[in-house]
Order: structure tokens, then sequence, then C-alpha cells
């Protein structure tokens, strides 16, 4: 699937790129029954108090319910449609199981209208089908996999990605993530087969600031240009040097090459860190 790109006949276009939309069925709305209001929080927790800066405001949106857990084991489930999700990088699938239900999945590359998908230990090794770990060969690469069994995927969701099972024993599986970490996965979690659509996704250019805005994304400033009290950049005559060895946080944190993890977060599961 190609990008899409746009004549200049404004500034906003002239370097304007989006994903192609070849993949996406064409008229189709989404399924009402799977829609659920979602309220922003701006980058708030619950007592009302900023904890992410640069959020807020942007279009409206529904949430559609994504079935992460495949957990209609032997059910096989016809594509109807693909759809758009301004909730995530990737496009969604609309699955329409043979017992009348219906569900979205995260649209793994290479599934059209029309493909059956299927879930549970006996399903096919193909393209989309979820399975658990165990029953997955060892090469293969995946997507949405689970942490803990029956929790849902929470693992190399966004468009394009996919991970690789490398190993297998009695009780682990040696998943590497798309971000270099490579981990031990219980192999009773599932796993979907295959990497997640939309890679292009990856090449898209905004072209303008509106668009940042239009997708909840408020400005970011350099601290550099902010007052001394507001920033350790920030103060002096002019364009003055920030003043310090290496950059830091806006609370006076190294910026590059400080480990922020917890100690106390340190798991035995991680076998390599990301890079």
């Amino acid at each position: 699937m190609a990008t899409k790109r746009y004549q200049p006949r404004t500034p906003g276009f002239r370097h304007k790129q989006v994903s192609g939309f070849e993949e996406l069925s064409q008229g189709n709305e989404p399924v009402k029954a799977l829609l659920v209001k979602s309220k922003r929080g701006s980058g708030r927790n619950n007592v009302g108090k900023l904890t992410v800066r640069h959020r807020g405001g942007g279009a409206k949106r529904r949430y559609r319910i994504v079935d992460f857990k495949r957990n209609k084991e032997g059910v096989p489930g016809v594509v109807k449609s693909i759809e758009y999700d301004p909730n995530r990088s990737a496009n969604i699938a609309l699955i329409a199981y043979n017992d009348g239900d219906k569900a979205y999945i995260v649209s793994p590359q290479g599934v059209e209208v029309g493909s059956v998908l299927e879930a549970g230990e006996k399903a096919e090794i193909r393209q989309g089908n979820t399975l658990p770990l165990k029953n997955i060969p060892v090469g293969s690469a995946i997507h949405n996999v689970e942490l803990s069994k029956n929790r849902g995927a929470q693992l190399a969701r966004s468009a394009g990605v996919g991970a690789v099972l490398m190993a297998k024993n009695d009780k682990y599986g040696t998943v590497k993530l798309p971000s270099g970490e490579v981990r031990l996965v219980n192999i009773e979690c599932r796993a979907t087969l295959g990497t997640v659509g939309n890679a292009e996704k990856r090449n898209a250019v905004l072209g303008k600031a509106g668009t940042s805005r239009h997708m909840g994304r408020r400005p970011v400033v350099r601290g550099s240009v902010m007052n001394a009290c507001d920033h350790p950049h920030g103060g002096g005559e002019g364009r003055a040097p920030i003043g310090h060895a290496g950059p830091l946080t806006k609370w006076g944190k190294p910026a590059l090459g400080y480990k922020t993890r917890k100690k106390r977060k340190k798991s035995t599961f991680i076998v390599k860190r990301r890079k």
C-alpha cells in the first residue's frame, strides 16, 4: 500500500503525505453497537492535575471497541470490512462470526475483505489467526501478544510492527519485540500470526501544525526560550547557551543517556533490554 501525496495548492499541502486508503473499505459506517463515547483527559489525572504536557483540544472521536482477547475459540469469522480508527495508528477489521456476533480486531497485514479468521489452539497457522504461543512455530512473525493469559493483547499493536517468536521451552517463549527488547512470555498467552497492517503510516507527513492540533496535540516550546524560573535551559540575554554539561528536562533530570526506570521495577522476564 503506497502513501498518498497532495498537490502543493496551499502551504499546508506542500509536503503533506498520508497513508494510502486502498486497504480501507468504501462506504462503510462504524457498527453502532461497537462504538462508545470517548471523553478526553487532556493529559490530566483523576484529580485534574496535569501529568502529560502538550495535550488538549482536537477533533471529537468515538472509541471503537476492539477485541484484543480473541477468545471465541473454534468459531470462524469472515472479514466484512477494513475501517479507519481515529484512536490508533493501525486500521481495524470488522469480523462477522458464524454464531452471529460481530467484533473489531486490529487489521493484520495481508488480510482482506472475505478472509476467514479463527482463534484457538486448533486454528490453522495462517496470517491473522490467533493461537497460544505453544502452538506457534518458532521463527514466526507475531503481533497482539498477551503478557498474561486471557488478559488481552498488550504488545506489538501499532501500525506496521511485529514481534518474532525466537524460542520456546516447557513454560516460556522468547519473544523479540519491535523495540529490540527480548523478553519471556508464558506459552499459554495468545498472539496473532503476521504483522500489523498500515505499515506506510510511518512515512506520513502532517504538513502543517493545524493537523497536530486536530489530533489533540498542543504546541511544544523549547526550554531555551523560557525564563530561568520555568526551565533549566532558560534565562540569559539573547541566545544564551544552556549553561549545563548536557541537556536537562524541565525538572532538572539529564535528558540523554540517563536511566529513569525505578530499580524496584526490575523484571526477571526481560532477557535483553531495548536499545
